[in-house]
């Protein structure tokens, strides 16, 4: 009869180490559900690694803004896990998942390792056969976690797309009528294609943090759609707020681009008007 690996490190005053490899679906609840079970076994303590990934569209003016959406994942899912009382650290490491968890059992020495992914029809890494290739490279016991694309996340996200309107008032009380309706967490990006961006980007989230809503932000590709669709690919995005200025002012509305990220997207697109008086110009 084999012998319980969790009672073992448990008689050894030990807490048993749990690597986690996983990408987009990092906060993912059947991840988390699959840590707790480990937890209510004995102790363990997480470490969860985290590849960011290549942009889908255009390019990204900012290295770290990939880096930024990984990160941003990473860490709800560390609050998640410390909240549970789980013992957590993690990093945003190399963007090749097997070099990744490779690297990251060489280095950390875990007791057995969890690889997060989507379902077969949606995981590139599956595609690419990450779970058979790591079997072989790992010589600690590894368990595939599926998280269900269909499974109710606790919170909405909102992609927000905005440049020269960013600070206008009708776009923040926008997202915060959208924050009072219910749970839910934005991402600002600003399509690095005017002066003055990473102001503008950096006074709407210090705004929206004052009146309490949950917002982060990153500059992106110059291209509006580029940006959005790269945004959609780096996080799992249930709506999207883009604001422009009015019709006869604005280059993003005789571009069609309101209408190209929702036909890119296939997500739900509200399209929020600031005239320039109402946009300040921060430069």
């Amino acid at each position: 009869m084999s012998s319980d690996p969790y009672a073992e490190a448990a008689a050894a005053g030990k807490a048993r180490h749990v690597l986690v490899l996983a990408n987009e679906t990092v906060a993912g609840r059947t991840l988390l559900e699959a840590l707790g079970k480990r937890a209510a076994k004995g102790p363990i303590r997480v470490t969860v690694v985290s590849p960011q990934h290549e942009p889908s569209a255009g390019f990204v003016v900012y290295e770290d803004s990939r880096r930024s959406s990984a990160e941003r994942r990473l860490r709800r899912t560390l609050d998640l896990l410390h909240e549970a009382g789980i013992a957590a650290r993690g990093a945003v490491v190399d963007p090749d998942p097997l070099q990744a968890l490779k690297d990251a059992v060489y280095e950390y020495r875990p007791d057995e390792v969890i690889v997060s992914t989507h379902p077969p029809e949606r995981s590139r890494w599956l595609k690419k056969g990450l779970i058979e290739k790591a079997q072989k490279a790992v010589k600690v016991p590894l368990e595939h976690v599926v998280v269900d694309l269909d499974s109710a996340r606790e919170r909405t996200h909102v992609l927000v797309i905005a440049n020269q309107t960013m600070v206008g008032g009708p776009l923040l009380e926008a997202i915060q009528e959208r924050a009072q309706a219910s749970p839910v967490e934005f991402t600002l990006v600003a399509p690095a294609d005017q002066p003055g961006v990473e102001r503008r980007l950096k006074v709407a989230l210090g705004r929206l943090r004052e009146a309490g809503v949950e917002a982060s932000g990153h500059l992106g590709d110059p291209d509006p759609v580029n940006a959005a669709l790269n945004a959609v690919q780096d996080e799992d995005v249930d709506e999207i707020i883009v604001s422009t200025f009015p019709e006869a002012t604005s280059g993003w509305l005789r571009r069609g681009v309101v209408d190209r990220i929702r036909e890119g997207t296939k997500l739900p697109v509200a399209h929020v008007v600031v005239a320039a008086s109402e946009a300040e110009a921060l430069v």
